[in-house]
């Protein structure tokens, strides 16, 4: 098959030496990483192991083995509410795709991780923080609905800053959509796994981020639902340092397992094989 746009545009970008951005430096131990040796290591630190914010389009990279098919790229924003602040909505969206790259926050589409055919479903919060309006929601659905057809295991990563505000209650609904389209899909008998990374909130948080078969979560992601300081303000307490980061949630019983990014392709890898074995056996 031909090289899929995104990845050969991906490609020509990196390969670009009028791009001046050529460092990143690390929030953690303040390491200044030249890009394609930060792209190299998974975009991990190679000197503290701090994990940056992956591109949907870097993610799926990294996890598929070959060939990705999208599905759910036509299905674009309107602006239902009319929204103005400083900004309109539509010229918001419109810094958003010129800035990632993305015609949304949500990439979805199917491939083969580690041999196994799969739905993949990648969030990207350099796309309006990864906030979920009615795009995000739409594909997702679309997804499920497509791989619970296909009878084909799904994974999603999510990124998310909760619902998009530009939405309002539409992008509220989209709790419910997802919910639903998850609940079709597992009373099939379909398999269902959910990475969470960083950060995972809100509405996302409280939907389909919490209803696979298996959730897993990068090392140190930060997830929860409301925001650290909203909290203390609400119950006058100062919450503990470890407090929604994924080690703690894995404490508390609320995920199935953590993990390194230099783990996760092989821990996939592992849980679909699982799941084929089950359905084999059935």
């Amino acid at each position: 098959m031909p090289t899929p746009d995104w990845l050969r545009i991906r490609r020509s970008k990196d390969g670009d030496g009028r791009d001046a951005a050529v460092w990143s430096k690390c929030p953690s131990c303040g390491e200044l990483l030249y890009r394609r040796d930060l792209a190299a290591n998974g975009h991990v630190c190679t000197r503290c192991g701090y994990a940056f914010r992956m591109g949907a389009y870097d993610r799926i990279s990294a996890i598929v083995d070959g060939d990705f098919t999208e599905i759910g790229a036509e299905v674009q924003a309107g602006d239902p509410l009319g929204w103005v602040d400083k900004r309109t909505y539509p010229v918001k969206l419109n810094a958003d795709r010129e800035k990632s790259g993305l015609g949304e926050a949500v990439v979805c589409g199917f491939g083969q991780i580690g041999g196994h055919d799969a739905a993949l479903g990648v969030m990207d919060f350099h796309f309006r923080g990864g906030t979920m309006g009615t795009v995000v929601g739409e594909r997702i659905a679309l997804l499920l609905e497509a791989a619970r057809r296909r009878k084909v295991p799904c994974v999603l990563f999510t990124a998310s800053g909760g619902a998009r505000m530009e939405e309002g209650m539409l992008a509220l609904m989209q709790m419910a959509k997802t919910t639903a389209a998850v609940a079709r899909f597992m009373e099939d008998g379909n398999f269902f796994v959910v990475v969470l990374t960083d950060p995972t909130t809100g509405g996302v948080s409280a939907s389909f981020a919490f209803q696979a078969d298996v959730i897993v979560a990068e090392a140190k992601a930060m997830i929860g639902f409301a925001g650290r300081r909203v909290i203390e303000q609400t119950i006058r307490q100062k919450l503990p340092d470890e407090f929604q980061t994924a080690e703690f949630l894995l404490e508390k019983g609320a995920i199935d397992m953590v993990v390194t990014r230099a783990e996760l392709k092989p821990t996939l890898v592992r849980l679909l094989g699982y799941a084929a074995r089950g359905r084999r056996a059935s």
